[in-house]
């Protein structure tokens, strides 16, 4: 394409002078975007769509943005990459209100009074950098340099970790609900470090312990193009799913069964379903053994007696389904499970892995995979490839609760005086009991944060640094749950920063630092941005010749790897082995139940967190876009509410809207609206996380109130994480009232004639 003025802007820097519009469009669209001011004679009125990548959420999803004169009017969904295929959620839907916030960060600011109190005076790049470099030198040991960011893959993440191990420093990830857990039994039983892929496409019979994962579990965008082929794909027959949850969730109302159950003994229902199984012989003999290697088939049946069906049903807490008995409930569930074979999914994840006994949990879930064949094999679990160029195969774990703690204890023994801080916001999102606010507040320590907007961590910083928001930045990814083959995503800016923003990418800023601290000697490090170092990987990706882009020339590579947003291979898909089957009886040696803490006595419950929607963990709650989005479940926005039992609140006398005090496990509570609805199990409640924030942001300050206050230290036994399902709380009534702000009408259901009675969900 012919480069000039009229189809080429002068856009300000490298940084955003090669945005490439996607190729799935009319031609005469193929013309790069214009700057916020144009000669007249620029303005055309033609929109033009640019393919980029939504690092927003919990997955990364592939977008295309439409572009009318230098603005972002539209986001939707790119066709052609893998992972949400067209489709995209309603967090990336956000994304253009996150970039023309009247509240973002403009310009560098430096502290001038108090931490905390709000003081700060704007500064220049210039220096900024000279702050930051000098903070940096003056550091008497690298190690006392601890770098905070989001998880990260691909080339920022490779950025970072060879910036750290150059500098000496340690670099961690922050989540406030991570996957650990799951991540560790993935390893332990799959021996694999990247995430498997669930074959929803192709599966007959799903089966889900405790995974929101059509709302917000891992890659819910991705989940849920796999189940609509699930359930209406052409050239095969609707698939059953059945959810295993203590909660109804989104995921659950979308069940064809959903069977409550007590919380946390989500691996024991798992091991009474693997007796019935191997009692009945459901499976191959050759796959028993498999899983039973040592060990005769008498001993095998003995291990697995304690958990048949009517010896532990009274442990787990499942009421008569359908007129069925609880036993005779999860018999036909092991059953239908066996009965389709390599066809069958066991996924587990969310609250059942997010109590004391969760690593327990989730090994005697996916072991049933391995019961059923289904693990490597076409409608089952399938493993994802390692990424095809070495320098895209990191990525960031997230540190857990236990090593929160020790990070907490090195800032207080002054092993730690320096912290970069990249969009993460642990003063919200940490439990209070760590104490890590009162550290970071600490006068001995020096903060660096690099945020888009104020929030409660960023507003205690001493120099604060705007980032540019994704639209207008160069990113690649890697998937953390692939597609079954190689993919790599390729974020373009589409649009430049609109006066007065003058952000910088957080990537160029660590670059420039490499460079000026003398330790730029290895890529990616020796590269000045980091459009250099995505082009450098991508070259790599174009000697490879094969997946979607074989161009003969790196330019012609270069423009079709942005237009349709990255690079795949559909051939490449892991060459790992079938993995070796646990065994079966080291598994039932290992069970335990959930040790719940908290308040005892009368009116208190199971507390079961949850990531709504829209909010996530919160992540989200300066969007207003994103606060009136009705959570699907009960339509409720802006606020903060406690899902209980209708039955249960009747005895307690709470109607909706009525506010309680929640006492949690540390003695510390929170107020919110009772919510209740018949499908919420008697013994627990359920309450979002993602409000409660005391940032400046007046779309989400001093709203709603956040649950990870009140939920205490429970951890997770060998594994350290934050067991925030394994908590228990007090209601108390406050006497106060207001209406829930929710879509939902407030006429009762009521049957319209004998015939057609209102079905109750659960006992209560």
């Amino acid at each position: 394409m012919q480069v000039s003025r009229r189809n080429f802007l002068q856009l300000a820097g490298l940084s955003t002078l090669g945005a490439v519009a996607c190729n799935f469009f009319p031609e005469r669209e193929f013309i790069a975007q214009s700057p916020s001011e144009m000669p007249e004679d620029l303005v055309t009125g033609i929109d033009n769509w640019y393919a980029t990548l939504s690092p927003t959420g919990t997955e990364s999803e592939g977008l295309v943005i439409r572009i009318m004169e230098g603005r972002a009017k539209k986001v939707r969904g790119n066709p052609l990459y893998p992972i949400n295929q067209g489709s995209h959620s309603v967090r990336a839907e956000a994304s253009l209100q996150a970039l023309y916030h009247p509240d973002r960060i403009s310009n560098p600011m430096v502290r001038t009074g108090n931490r905390g109190d709000g003081q700060y005076r704007p500064i220049d790049w210039n220096q900024s950098f000279d702050i930051l470099r000098s903070q940096l030198q003056n550091l008497s040991d690298g190690t006392k340099l601890l770098s905070i960011t989001n998880p990260l893959t691909g080339s920022l993440a490779h950025i970072i970790k060879t910036f750290s191990e150059e500098f000496g420093s340690r670099h961690t990830s922050f989540q406030p609900l991570e996957e650990t857990v799951f991540n560790s039994t993935v390893k332990n039983l799959f021996g694999q470090d990247t995430l498997p892929t669930f074959d929803l496409k192709n599966c007959a019979f799903l089966l889900s312990f405790g995974s929101d994962f059509l709302s917000t579990w891992l890659s819910p965008v991705q989940f849920a193009k796999g189940f609509g082929e699930f359930r209406q794909g052409t050239n095969r027959t609707r698939g059953t799913f059945v959810q295993v949850d203590s909660r109804f969730s989104m995921t659950a109302a979308n069940a064809d069964q959903w069977i409550p159950l007590k919380p946390g003994m989500e691996g024991k229902l798992a091991l009474s379903m693997a007796q019935v199984i191997v009692s009945e012989e459901l499976v191959p003999q050759t796959t028993i053994e498999s899983m039973n290697t040592g060990n005769t088939f008498a001993e095998l049946q003995n291990a697995l007696a304690p958990f048949a069906p009517e010896t532990i049903v009274s442990e787990l807490g499942i009421p008569a389904l359908n007129h069925d008995k609880p036993e005779d409930v999860i018999r036909k569930l092991a059953r239908d499970f066996a009965s389709h074979g390599s066809k069958s999914i066991a996924l587990g994840g969310g609250s059942s892995a997010a109590h004391t006994n969760g690593l327990f949990n989730l090994t005697a879930i996916y072991a049933l995979n391995f019961l059923v064949g289904s693990v490597g094999q076409k409608g089952g679990i399938r493993f994802n490839p390692k990424a095809p160029v070495e320098t895209l195969t990191h990525t960031s774990a997230s540190a857990t609760t236990t090593e929160w703690i020790k990070i907490k204890q090195a800032i207080d023994n002054g092993d730690i005086s320096l912290l970069l801080i990249r969009n993460a916001n642990p003063l919200h999102g940490l439990l209070n009991d760590i104490g890590i606010g009162d550290s970071l507040r600490r006068d001995d320590i020096y903060i660096v944060a690099f945020s888009t907007f104020w929030d409660e961590t960023t507003e205690i910083a001493d120099l604060v640094l705007p980032e540019k928001q994704f639209l207008e930045d160069w990113g690649d990814d890697v998937p953390k749950i692939g597609p079954g083959f190689q993919l790599i995503g390729m974020q373009q800016p589409v649009v430049k920063p609109i006066e007065p923003l003058n952000p910088m990418a957080f990537s160029d800023v660590m670059l420039r630092m490499a460079n000026e601290l003398g330790i730029a000697s290895s890529f990616p490090l020796n590269k000045t941005t980091f459009l250099e170092v995505l082009k450098d990987n991508a070259a790599s990706l174009h000697q490879l010749g094969r997946g979607s882009i074989t161009e003969p020339s790196f330019d012609k590579f270069w423009n079709k790897y942005l237009q349709q947003g990255g690079w795949w291979d559909e051939q490449s898909t892991s060459i790992d082995g079938q993995p070796t089957p646990p065994m079966l009886i080291e598994i039932v040696s290992k069970h335990t139940s959930p040790s719940i803490i908290g308040p005892k006595g009368s009116n208190t419950f199971n507390l079961l967190p949850f990531q709504s929607l829209a909010l996530t963990d919160g992540t989200g709650a300066h969007l207003p876009w994103l606060q009136s989005t009705p959570d699907p479940i009960t339509s409720v926005v802006w606020s903060t509410w406690v899902e209980i039992n209708t039955k249960v609140a009747e005895e307690m006398g709470l109607k909706e809207g009525d506010f309680v005090t929640i006492e949690g496990s540390n003695g510390n509570s929170i107020e919110a609206r009772i919510y209740h609805h018949p499908a919420v199990p008697p013994n627990t409640v359920s309450i979002p996380i993602g409000q409660g924030h005391t940032s400046s942001i007046k779309y989400s300050k001093d709203r709603g109130a956040n649950p990870l206050e009140i939920i205490g230290l429970p951890i997770v036994d060998h594994i350290g994480s934050l067991a925030w399902a394994s908590t228990r709380i007090k209601l108390t009534p406050t006497g106060k009232s207001s209406p829930v702000p929710k879509f939902e009408g407030i006429v009762l259901a009521e049957a319209t004639s004998e015939h057609e009675a209102v079905i109750k969900i659960t006992r209560g």
